[in-house]
């Protein structure tokens, strides 16, 4: 079995880590949330980058065979330098523009994602091999990470915020909604209850895990197994209050795992 490392901002990767253990359970997880310097989408690239790379190589040095960047902050900013510098295979999140213009009926995509993802080099680099006829509205969700890293997913604050980011979204006629951030799926239902089910919306939480899986059995370290690995959640703020948002959060049930949590002490 393998030993995956995925790594978030804060509580955003346990949507990759939540679909890892659907089509992975048998490999042991080690889930580092970086709360206490979240969010990612408002500091700087170079924080960003150096902060990821840091993170990275902590995880490499507790013997992760793989490691997922489920942030799309992080990968757009860092993972060509994380990749350099680690020999471990590194699979890095981004927001699904591609399969979301496949998808679309009238060509208009809504894309709800961090600034600094909508900024980024290798987002507006993706953004540029699409279709021209492909009419794609760009919208920065600040403020909804805080409050979903807080437990208010669902609360009426939520909302009322996410409505007045949709709302351009909505009066564009987009028909597709990509959710790019991975903090984002944990907003399906107040979405629903704003859009109801007019829209689609794109998640690539699977195929960012088929992606994994993949690399892994290039390794050697995909083998089936009725098993179920264990799963330690590391956070530099409150490993408690981490577990406790995973068992929240997750639809995976955690008690057929193993888990531990530990305090992430200065690894800079």
């Amino acid at each position: 079995m393998a030993l995956i490392g995925v790594f978030d901002s804060g509580v955003g990767g346990l949507s990759i880590l939540d679909e890892a253990l659907r089509q992975l359970p048998q490999h042991d997880y080690i889930y580092l949330a970086d709360s206490a310097n979240a969010p990612y989408g408002e500091k700087s690239s170079e924080w960003i980058a150096a902060r990821s790379l840091i993170l990275c190589k902590y995880l490499a040095s507790k013997g992760c065979d793989a490691i997922v960047i489920a942030c799309n902050t992080a990968t757009a900013e860092a993972i060509k330098q994380i990749r350099a510098e680690l020999s471990i295979p590194i699979i890095g999140v981004e927001p699904g523009i591609k399969p979301a213009a496949m998808q679309s009926q009238n060509g208009i995509v809504g894309v709800l994602a961090t600034e600094a993802t909508l900024n980024s080099d290798k987002f507006n680099a993706l953004l540029a091999t699409l279709p021209s006829n492909c009419r794609f509205i760009k919208q920065s969700g600040a403020g909804l990470v805080p409050l979903i890293e807080a437990g208010k997913a669902n609360s009426e604050e939520t909302l009322d915020l996410l409505g007045k980011h949709l709302e351009p979204i909505l009066d564009a006629g987009s028909d597709t909604l990509v959710l790019g951030c991975t903090h984002y799926p944990f907003l399906r239902k107040p979405i629903r209850k704003l859009l109801g089910d007019t829209i689609t919306l794109i998640d690539t939480s699977d195929a960012v895990v088929r992606q994994l899986g993949r690399q892994l059995e290039s390794l050697g370290l995909n083998p089936d197994s009725e098993e179920r690995g264990s799963v330690a959640f590391i956070s530099s703020k409150n490993e408690a209050s981490l577990l406790t948002m995973a068992k929240d959060l997750l639809s995976s049930d955690l008690n057929l795992h193993f888990t531990s949590t530990v305090l992430l002490g200065d690894v800079s």
